[in-house]
């Protein structure tokens, strides 16, 4: 199939639109007054359709134009990220890759699918590096990261579905609340709570919190390790993920029966933060980790 047009009569168009002039979009194209207003009616021409006008000292888009400059803009940006990857490609394969995984993701999800990757790329460093709550959203906005295991998918980011985790109280089973068969949110009051901190690496910005924060003590740690072992040595409750209690499969902790909050899910996703200029080998190992997660969704 032979095209009418070309990505440099749209490209024209995008210009134009966005410049509010044709003076001004033959500046920045680097091109004559004449030769855009040749290629603008070359494009009405080959369309059949008028798609710039002119108001006062404005070139403005007709109805026409704007519609179909909606649709032209994701494949200009196609053949931009087109020509980007081929820079990356001509320039070889990451030496280093960095990974963030939210706290809350069970680290299998990730290793299984490393050891593929390591096997098929023999080249590639990768730094993993553990996030939660603004710290998750951070790694992905300023591309801190290559491949991101995130919660809830960030603003501007496309992100595809990972995983769910499962959260469940549980204290140690010699602790008073153990002995409890039936609790509500007025037994935990005056029980320690343990919550994890916001590793958030920005101090300006205000820290993030999550769930049920209503204790009267705290104990506060930097990730579900501490947690763990603050709960067996009976510091207090805390909402684990039920992956971690499993795999611990410790008889000196119990899940509490709570009313109205026995236990809640968190949506994990996955997503690549640079976008466009992520490299070859993110993007192997991206592709890798969704085939693991279909697997698990029973795709």
């Amino acid at each position: 199939m032979r095209l009418k047009t070309t990505l440099e009569q749209w490209l024209t168009l995008h210009e134009i639109n966005r410049s509010g002039s044709i003076q001004a979009a033959a500046t920045q194209l680097n091109k004559s007054h004449t030769t855009l207003i040749y290629a603008i009616r070359k494009l009405e021409e080959q369309l059949g359709i008028p798609l710039v006008e002119v108001r006062g000292r404005r070139a403005v888009l007709t109805e026409d134009g704007q519609s179909l400059l909606r649709r032209a803009t994701s494949m200009l940006e196609q053949a931009r990220d087109l020509e980007l990857i081929s820079s990356q490609l001509s320039m070889g394969v990451e030496s280093e890759i960095t990974v963030s995984i939210d706290h809350l993701c069970c680290r299998e999800w990730l290793y299984q699918p490393l050891s593929e990757f390591f096997a098929q790329n023999k080249n590639t460093s990768v730094q993993v590096i553990e996030t939660s709550l603004s710290g998750t959203t951070d790694a992905v906005a300023s591309e801190k990261s290559d491949v991101a295991i995130i919660n809830l998918p960030v603003t501007n980011h496309p992100a595809d579905a990972f995983g769910v985790i499962t959260m469940v109280p549980v204290v140690a089973k010699n602790h008073l609340l153990a002995q409890k068969a039936n609790l509500c949110f007025g037994d935990l009051t005056t029980e320690t709570q343990i919550v994890i901190r916001d590793l958030g690496a920005d101090p300006d910005k205000e820290k993030q919190n999550v769930g049920w924060l209503k204790s009267q003590q705290r104990i506060t740690v930097d990730n579900f390790d501490h947690a763990w072992r603050a709960v067996v040595s009976g510091l207090g409750f805390c909402r684990l993920p039920e992956h971690m209690v499993n795999e611990m499969n410790s008889s000196d902790i119990v899940k509490l029966s709570i009313e109205g909050a026995q236990r809640y899910q968190v949506p994990l996703h996955i997503t690549l933060p640079k976008g466009a200029k992520t490299g070859p080998a993110a993007h192997d190992l991206y592709h890798l980790l969704l085939a693991h997660a279909s697997k698990r969704f029973g795709h």
